[in-house]
Parts: structure tokens; C-alpha cells; sequence
């Protein structure tokens, strides 16, 4: 039996399993032989491909932060990135008007926001069709993901999409499950240190099927601390330690064709926004989103004696700190770095006298003393 065929008989098994909690590990150990299955799937179609077949599209990355637009065939994508940027996309009412990969740049708070509108994708895209691969390669550079969708078949696209991105290992929207597994050296079988710290496991993880799943993957030393609640397919993620964590915004398109309930239901989900490109509507609230989904924070520097450069802001992830600053300015920075003055909503009072752990917000003003002279 083939891999596709094998893969197909595992998930035929779990949609008719009912799911109660006699079943619970029976299940966990079918995703547990699921995901070795896909990954070999995987492997072998990247090979198949050739030396640059799985690769991404060769775009070299610019600005300070990525965003990758991924949606099915003419939902507005190349005429979204005409409208923010002042890239020229081709558009046209006809499917594949992109045929590769156009960068824009979205100038928004001092920050410029590289925009890649790659080809539209289709379903089986993961295994390679269409230009599948390479849309998909070049979403896992993204530092945010914008899932554009026609607002008429919004739930449909989406599920579809968010189908084919977790397939290739890309996790939207999640955080790291809190899960500490360590490899350990020795040819000794069966030495799986194992701890839960918080408390009961009620997603059908338990310390038996951790066991069996480590041995399912031919590990069988590893140190394994359960800090939450999880369930299996987070567990497998960890052991796989292959999977990408990406913020998604999901961008409903043409909301002029759709009633205003429905566009007001779309607009009340979890990271979604609206927007009518043809109609520019939505478009300031939409790169608010962007911006906001980013995770960015400005830092603005200033020098002794001198007003604050509010010029050309450090662009930081939120929850940077003084030392993060220094490692931008210069490599040698924080071991020369004695104190720091910080004006602004992180400060106590202004100026706050700071040190490298410091935690910064948006729009701090950051006077950096060196054993040299002030920054």
C-alpha cells in the first residue's frame, strides 16, 4: 500500500471512529501515524521536484516586516496590493492573472510593510498543484499571513485554505504549545522521563499515549514536561518540531455583494477584517489590522543634547527590550551598555532612568549611555 493510499485508510479510520473517551487514545495513536505519513508525503514530493521545485519564489525580502497574501484565484488579491502600494499587479476578471510573485511595500506608521501577492491558490496546492510549492514556501517567510477571501464564500474558503497552509505545517494564529521535550543520549529502551505540572489532562493526552506516540517515532529517550493542557496534535507538533507559528489576518473581500448582516458578522471574528478594494472601503481600518496583527512597536532614539529622532523609528517586536535595541544598533552595544533614559508610556515618570531588561512600548523615546559616550 501506497502512501497516499495508506494516508487516505488512517483518515477513513478516525471519521468513523466516534470520538468519547474510550476512544481517546485509539485516535491519538491514528494522528500519531498520520503525521509521520504526511511528512513522508511531504519529503517525497519535495524530492520529486527537483533541487529548486519546493523552493519559494525568488523575491528578495525588503522593508521591515513580510506579509504574504494567499487566497483562491481572483478574490481581489493583485488589486488590493494596486490599491495600498504603488505596485502595478496585473488584474482581470478571468482566474491566474498572477502568474508569479509581484512585491509591494505598504508605508504605514514609519514602517514599511513588504507585500508579496503570490499566484492564486487550489486545492491540493500542498501536494504541488497549480504552483502550489512555491506559494506556499514563500508564505512560511511571512511575518504575517493575509488570507484574502471572497466575503460571499468567506466560511468555505477559509476552512479550505487554513486546510492546505496546516497540512504543509503552518499554524495560524497559535502559540507554541507549553510542552518541554529534550532528546537524551543512550541506547538504553523505554527511558521516558515524564511530569505534568498542570494538573489534569482533559484533551485526551495522557502520559501512556505520550509513551506510545515517542515509541510510534522510534525515540525512546526524552525528557517530556506537560506545562498545560494540550491535546495530541499539539503533542505531535512538538515531537515533529517542524511546524511554523504565523499570525493570520483573515480579509474578507467584496462585502458590497454580500447584506450588511452578513458583513457585520464577518467583521466581529477573531483576526478578520473587511473591505470592498473596488469600492475602497474599509481600507484605513484594514491596514490598522495589518499593523496591529504585526506585533510592532517604534522606538524612537535621541542623542545628548538633541531633540528625539522621530524621523526614521527602530522597528521592534512588541515586548523588546532596552538590550533588544542596543543588538540592533550594534552588535557590541549591550556589553558596553550602562544605563538608558526612556520617555513614554513604559516609563514610571520622564525620563526614567532604565537598564538593559527594560521593557519597551510603542512610541518610546529611548537615550542610551555606553561606557562610551550616549547613543
Amino acid at each position: 500500500m501506497g502512501l497516499l493510499e495508506r494516508k487516505k485508510a488512517i483518515e477513513d479510520e478516525i471519521a468513523k471512529t466516534q470520538k468519547n473517551k474510550k476512544t481517546e487514545y485509539h485516535l491519538g495513536k491514528l494522528k500519531g501515524k498520520l503525521a509521520q505519513i504526511k511528512t513522508e508525503i511531504l519529503e517525497a514530493a519535495a524530492r520529486s521536484a527537483g533541487p529548486a521545485g519546493g523552493d519559494g519564489f525568488d523575491v528578495r525580502r525588503s522593508g521591515d516586516v513580510r506579509c504574504v497574501l494567499v487566497g483562491f484565484p481572483s478574490v481581489g488579491k493583485s488589486s488590493f496590493l494596486n490599491k495600498v502600494t504603488k505596485t502595478e499587479s496585473a488584474t482581470a476578471s478571468y482566474e491566474f492573472t498572477t502568474l508569479t510573485c509581484i512585491p509591494g511595500v505598504l508605508e504605514y506608521n514609519g514602517t514599511e510593510i513588504q507585500v508579496l501577492d503570490v499566484p492564486g491558490i487550489i486545492e491540493g496546492a500542498a501536494e504541488g498543484k497549480g504552483r502550489g510549492r512555491q506559494v506556499i514556501s514563500t508564505a512560511r517567510t511571512a511575518d504575517l499571513i493575509i488570507m484574502m477571501m471572497d466575503a460571499s464564500k468567506g466560511d468555505v474558503q477559509r476552512r479550505k485554505l487554513t486546510k492546505e497552509l496546516e497540512s504543509v505545517n503552518m499554524r495560524l494564529n497559535q502559540e507554541p504549545p507549553r510542552i518541554y521535550f529534550k532528546k537524551k543520549p543512550g541506547c538504553s529502551m523505554n527511558n521516558i522521563s515524564y511530569s505534568c505540572t498542570c494538573g489534569t489532562l482533559t484533551k485526551g493526552l495522557s502520559e501512556k499515549l505520550v509513551k506510545d506516540l515517542l515509541k510510534e517515532y522510534k525515540i525512546h529517550n526524552a525528557e517530556v514536561i506537560i506545562r498545560e493542557d494540550c491535546t495530541v496534535d499539539e503533542f505531535i507538533d512538538v515531537i515533529e518540531a517542524n511546524r511554523r507559528y504565523i499570525p493570520c489576518l483573515y480579509l474578507y473581500n467584496k462585502i458590497d455583494t454580500v447584506p450588511i448582516e452578513e458583513v457585520d458578522r464577518l467583521a466581529r471574528l477573531p483576526h478578520s477584517a473587511v473591505v470592498s478594494v473596488h469600492h475602497e472601503l474599509g481600507i484605513p481600518e484594514l491596514k490598522e489590522a495589518i499593523w496591529e496583527h504585526l506585533n510592532l512597536v517604534r522606538i524612537f532614539t535621541k542623542k545628548k543634547g538633541s531633540s528625539p529622532d522621530f524621523v526614521k523609528p527602530f522597528i521592534m517586536r512588541t515586548g523588546c527590550t532596552v538590550e533588544d535595541v542596543c543588538r540592533r544598533i550594534h552588535k557590541d552595544m549591550p556589553a558596553k551598555f550602562k544605563y538608558g533614559f526612556v520617555w513614554g508610556t513604559s516609563a514610571k515618570h520622564d525620563p526614567q532612568r532604565v537598564g538593559p531588561k527594560h521593557v519597551l512600548e510603542d512610541e518610546d523615546v529611548l537615550q542610551i549611555f555606553t561606557t562610551g559616550v550616549s547613543a
